[in-house]
């Protein structure tokens, strides 16, 4: 299993096939509006600004789930990151990350790569999971871990190339 398994929907409600992103570097970051880590938002979107030709996405998740800091609509949300901090990439619909109604998705990154001292649990909003063109998980990064300071992982899955007779080439 790995992250072309997945389908996810959109914030404008369509389902969105998380293989469409197949080759690419995946940054999957669950997001809050009303959070301390919020401004993370504007990091996000540079990553996304200055690597995305190169094949990187990042995705963004909106959850209510820590302290009810997500409690807008879909369409809400997407306003305001787009309003506040111009963010153009990919932006899902509201999903838990948490507990049995957790998103499979979340389920399976968490998973993949655990937290501190061997936690799957997410601690808390903009929990960020680098996943590389193979679709597996290369690292999980904690909320205070700015997104500036995983560029340099970014650079490096980049730089990974899928040899032609990958299965998933």
């Amino acid at each position: 299993m790995n992250l072309y398994d997945f389908d996810v929907t959109a914030s404008d409600g369509s389902t969105t096939k998380m293989s469409d992103y197949r080759g690419q570097v995946v940054l999957v970051v669950n997001t809050a509006s009303k959070c301390g880590f919020t401004p993370q938002y504007a990091g996000l979107e540079k990553l996304w600004q200055k690597y995305g030709e190169q094949g990187l996405t990042v995705v963004g998740f909106p959850c209510n789930q820590f302290a009810a800091q997500e409690p807008g609509s879909d369409d809400e949300i997407a306003e305001f990151c787009q309003v506040n901090y111009g963010v153009s990439f990919p932006m899902m619909a509201k999903v838990d990350v948490l507990g049995s109604e957790a998103d499979p998705l979340f389920h399976w990154l968490s998973a993949e790569a655990p937290g501190m001292l061997g936690s799957k649990s997410i601690k808390w909003n903009f929990t960020k999971f680098l996943i590389g063109r193979d679709g597996d998980v290369i690292k999980r990064y904690g909320s205070k871990t700015e997104p500036e300071d995983i560029a340099p992982a970014i650079e490096a899955a980049l730089a990974t190339q899928l040899s032609p007779t990958a299965p998933d080439a």
